[in-house]
């Protein structure tokens, strides 16, 4: 029963993908209709993959329970298509189409609108866990019970269930901005990026970042660094980004001699910052488009997220590199020959491989072409599509990347596995944005934290730090965002902070979340495929990720490393140049001081200075009249570096 069900996953997925493709670039459907067939296929597929229970996959019961959960998602979202398109006008209710229905709906309406919650609820707990669905369910308690509730508890006049339904399911709610951007922008790069994963873009990626390094100091490491950057830019997922290509780079590492749960954390600290490495990023970035006020492009948000990206990963390299120095011996440093197991055996095979060069060729072309057509002004879905088809012609040229109908199938597939689980979070999302709608909460919430923090920025973006970390704990890095940057990024910008810059610092953190212990879902992943403990892991990938967490607070204070000016315009070079050192400086320092390691080990009292120097080089202004506090800062890190490399030789003159 189980196989059955999963084979109805492969002509779900091409539907869904053929379907986005064609109604994204030639609309035909109403808006809310279009998004109903969406989320449909998306929980279809969801039922069909996810069981009641892992422990019951196998149960017939359960399976057939599963199938009618199908045939509900089937009744509940094709009745509002139904509903409310024109081509089924005689099945209109009253000769009424739905959206013409507010405040006067039918009985029929609140008893589909109901078991459609319901439905996204269980779907949801299927998919990502637990932790959505209660807040969602805690949202619509807060709607209903709203007047009975303390003055802290930010109290409403309460709605009856008939609103509530009204409001979360039939009229927005799940049919509003979080389904739309997933409808419009993630799923197809989501498609975009598997159908590059068929061609062989994983293993170039590899491949390339293994030529870079060589034999250089942990180089497996790096591969890891820069293939997991790479790939993540494609998946948008930390914890797809992570499963694959921590499939080789995980094993590769402890051939080289890493510890198991150092090589996971290495991994999951990498794949974690792949959602910021331009041109397709994560799913919140395609959510910045409808969100940001006043609004951006596409291309100013992959402008505004280069220089953080290049920072990150600089920063992650130097880490890798000073603590394969300090852990890591000249032996351990040569690749292990004698590796045994299967996982480590195709890690081997694919680092010594020949490159095919048509592979890179594709995977060239996919990204000039993107570029290409966002610069022409096309919109992101539309660059992408066509991107899309360009990967396609290209890849007939070679047999090494031809996709075939069988492949192109299977990348449906893959894209269908990998984009429902976002599908049901951003149906779920929609029933909490429906009752901050209705219950008005999402205006009350940023005054009772304002004064906390109007007169101090820096308190703010703690604040705002802590609870964007413990929110995305189980959430998915984009549903974080989409929260928190409804629900509390309105204080960012009642402080005076640059719109898009006080977006990006919600999206870090979102992100980072995936790497904060004890709920690091990214971590996990990568602990499962190292085979080390999850919370030792979880704290190796933490650590290498630091620098993932001051990085927020310096282009919120500088936001001319987001190529904007304090007023939101396009800053001058050398003013974003002299940033950018700034920032690069303190981003070395940080590093060696993490890893422990410089040109030799740090002592504490040499990282205590080290950790002093960064802070005042990410907070302190650079104004120019202030730029002697950089001066003499750099000064004194020049001169911890200095010591540390010459420290034997000095400690063998004081003692002769």
């Amino acid at each position: 029963m189980k196989q059955k069900n999963f084979t109805f996953i492969l002509p779900v997925s091409v539907i869904l993908s053929l379907f986005i493709l064609a109604e994204v670039n030639y609309p035909l459907l109403k808006p809310q209709s279009a998004l109903a067939f969406f989320a449909m296929l998306g929980l279809i597929i969801v039922f069909l993959k996810y069981p009641i229970h892992p422990n019951l996959s196998e149960n017939r019961i359960c399976r057939y329970i599963d199938l009618f959960l199908v045939c509900s998602v089937v009744v509940c979202f094709g009745y509002v298509i139904v509903q409310t398109e024109p081509m089924f006008k005689r099945f209109w209710l009253n000769g009424v189409f739905l959206g013409e229905r507010a405040s006067a709906e039918h009985i029929l309406d609140f008893y589909i609108g109901g078991f459609g919650l319901i439905l996204i609820l269980e779907a949801t707990r299927r998919a990502i866990g637990l932790t959505l669905p209660i807040l969602a369910i805690v949202f619509l308690l807060y709607a209903f019970f709203g007047k009975y509730l303390p003055g802290w508890l930010f109290p409403h006049r309460g709605y009856s269930i008939e609103r509530i339904i009204s409001q979360t399911f039939l009229h927005g709610g799940v049919f509003g901005v979080a389904l739309r951007v997933m409808f419009t922008y993630v799923f197809l790069f989501v498609l975009f990026g598997a159908f590059l994963e068929r061609t062989g873009a994983t293993s170039y990626i590899l491949n390339l970042a293994r030529r870079i390094f060589g034999s250089s100091t942990g180089s497996p490491a790096k591969v890891a660094v820069i293939g997991s950057g790479m790939m993540g830019s494609l998946s948008g997922s930390a914890v797809a980004n992570t499963a694959t290509t921590g499939t080789f780079t995980i094993p590769l590492m402890r051939s080289m001699g890493f510890k198991p749960e150092i090589a996971g954390g290495i991994e999951a600290a990498a794949s974690s910052g792949g959602a910021l490495v331009p041109p397709i990023m994560g799913a919140a970035a395609y959510m910045m488009l409808e969100i940001v006020e006043p609004s951006v492009t596409y291309l100013e948000i992959i402008k505004a997220a280069l220089l953080p990206a290049i920072l990150y990963y600089t920063a992650l390299l130097l880490i890798v590199h000073f603590h394969a120095k300090r852990t890591l011996t000249t032996d351990e440093n040569t690749v292990h020959t004698s590796t045994t197991t299967d996982a480590e055996n195709t890690s081997e095979n694919l680092t010594s491989e020949e490159m095919p060069k048509m592979q890179g060729f594709v995977f060239l072309s996919a990204f000039v072409t993107l570029i290409v057509f966002l610069l022409m002004g096309a919109t992101p879905f539309r660059a992408v599509s066509w991107s899309l088809l360009a990967v396609l012609i290209v890849s007939v040229f070679h047999s090494k990347t031809r996709v075939g109908p069988t492949g192109i199938s299977k990348a449906m597939e893959n894209a269908g596995h990998s984009g429902v689980s976002l599908i049901a979070a951003a149906s779920c999302v929609g029933i909490i944005l429906g009752v901050v709608t209705l219950t008005g909460v999402g205006s009350k919430l940023p005054r009772v934290l304002l004064p906390l923090a109007e007169t101090n920025l820096i308190l703010a973006l703690f604040l705002l730090m802590i609870s964007t970390i413990i929110l995305g704990m189980g959430l998915p890095s984009s549903v974080c965002y989409l929260l928190m940057a409804i629900l509390v990024g309105p204080v960012l910008l009642d402080l005076g902070v640059v719109p898009l810059a006080a977006h990006f610092f919600i999206f870090y953190f979102g992100m980072m979340s995936m790497v904060t212990p004890p709920v690091a879902l990214a971590a996990y992943t990568a602990a499962a495929i190292a085979d080390s403990g999850i919370m030792q892991t979880a704290f190796a990938a933490f650590r290498f990720a630091l620098v993932g967490f001051a990085l927020p607070y310096a282009f919120v204070l500088r936001p001319e490393l987001l190529w904007l000016s304090t007023n939101g315009g396009s800053p001058e070079l050398w003013v974003v140049i002299i940033n950018l050192f700034w920032t690069l400086v303190a981003t070395i320092i940080f590093a060696a001081g993490i890893a422990g390691f410089a040109f030799k080990e740090v002592s504490l009292w040499e990282r205590c200075v080290m950790f002093i120097a960064v802070a005042i080089l990410f907070f302190a202004p650079t104004d120019m009249h202030l730029m002697w506090i950089h001066g003499l800062t750099l000064l004194a890190s020049v001169f911890i570096f200095y010591y540390n490399w010459h420290k034997e030789e000095i400690s063998h003159e004081k003692f002769t």
